[in-house]
């Protein structure tokens, strides 16, 4: 395998990009500028939806009908959580992810087709069958949330009662992680994996790391 079909010389530039946009972020928050850093969140994430968009990348009709699918079931699964309590437990959003729509942030119905995506081709990475790869990644989409949940109120995204998720929001992210991954098999889509892999890995970090600061 040649090189240029492992990281592309555009991928890398996006691969830089994404680290240093989270690196920057935790460095600044580090250094006392929470504020300042926590109001910029919309900004950071438009910026890694607009690099995977280009680099995955969302290039074809079924891929962007894929994506718009997930944008408007996740849209309509937080908003049917934040009205009745069902699906995720009782919370509300805060101030820090953007525009919303009946109360919905329209960055989290992105950020539930961003996930979907990069999830996948992280389990391409594996020589294993379909429905181990689906699990797969439907639990790494779980396990990112787990670490967002601790650092989510303070950084003024949402907040649950209590401020302690129920496992009623982890079986439900879970469920409907593993919905998505089949919808994604089923279009036997696929997209860059080394962008995908720096993607998440990037925004692990930014959120393991706040899961033992504050």
């Amino acid at each position: 395998m040649e090189p240029k079909e492992i990281l592309p010389i555009k991928n890398g530039w996006a691969i830089v990009l994404v680290w240093l946009f989270h690196s920057t972020a935790i460095i600044g928050i580090s250094l006392g500028n929470v504020d300042w850093f926590i109001e910029k969140t919309p900004l950071n994430l438009c910026l890694s939806l607009i690099l995977f968009l280009f680099v995955y990348p969302v290039n074809s009709l079924k891929k962007g009908g894929a994506f718009l699918l997930f944008f408007i079931v996740g849209m309509f699964a937080e908003w049917l959580g934040i009205t009745t309590g069902l699906l995720f437990g009782d919370y509300d959003y805060g101030t820090n992810f953007g525009i919303k729509i009946a109360g919905v942030p329209l960055l989290i119905g992105s950020y539930w087709a961003l996930l979907t995506f990069i999830t996948m081709s992280i389990t391409d990475f594996l020589k294993t069958n379909i429905f181990i790869k689906m699990v797969l990644a439907a639990s790494l989409m779980v396990f990112l949330d787990f670490f967002m949940e601790a650092s989510a109120a303070r950084f003024n995204f949402w907040e649950f009662l209590g401020n302690e998720p129920p496992l009623l929001n982890y079986i439900s992210w879970f469920l409907l992680g593993l919905l998505f991954q089949g919808i994604l098999r089923l279009l036997k889509i696929n997209g860059d994996k080394v962008f995908s892999l720096n993607l998440y890995l990037a925004q692990f970090f930014f959120f393991f790391y706040f899961y033992f600061y504050f």
